[in-house]
């Protein structure tokens, strides 16, 4: 990455942000992932928690049924988050350093998502 890079994340973040509560079912959450074609979604009533695509794809491996499982079942919890002032060399940093794809974004709520296809596109 160009050291000189000045890009915040909120040039690059995508909103609005998409939500799932925790008690959907987990087909639910890959419906919406696969209807707006995104990877993540913020958990509302997870308290710091996203669901993925791994997650559910990890689901249904172990042979989770996704009209009983719930979201609240398979989500990540304690998701690390940024603030949209935050440069985009330190965001591909932490999600190398943290082994993610996604970062929430936080600016007294949840306001986006920084995913690392934004952080390839930004350097393309």
């Amino acid at each position: 990455m160009d050291l000189n890079d000045r890009t915040r994340v909120s040039e690059v973040m995508s909103t609005p942000l998409e939500t799932i509560g925790a008690d959907e079912p987990l087909r639910e959450a890959a419906r919406r992932m696969d209807g707006d074609d995104i990877s993540a979604l913020v958990v509302t009533t997870g308290g710091g928690c996203i669901i993925t695509q791994s997650d559910i794809i990890g689901a249904v491996a172990a042979g989770r049924d996704l009209d009983e499982a719930v979201v609240r079942d398979v989500m990540t919890e304690d998701v690390e988050t940024v603030t949209p002032d935050l440069m985009m060399e330190e965001v591909a940093a932490m999600m190398t350093m943290y082994g993610v794809k996604h970062l929430p974004v936080v600016d007294d709520d949840y306001v986006g998502m920084v995913s690392s296809t934004d952080v390839a596109e930004h350097l393309s």
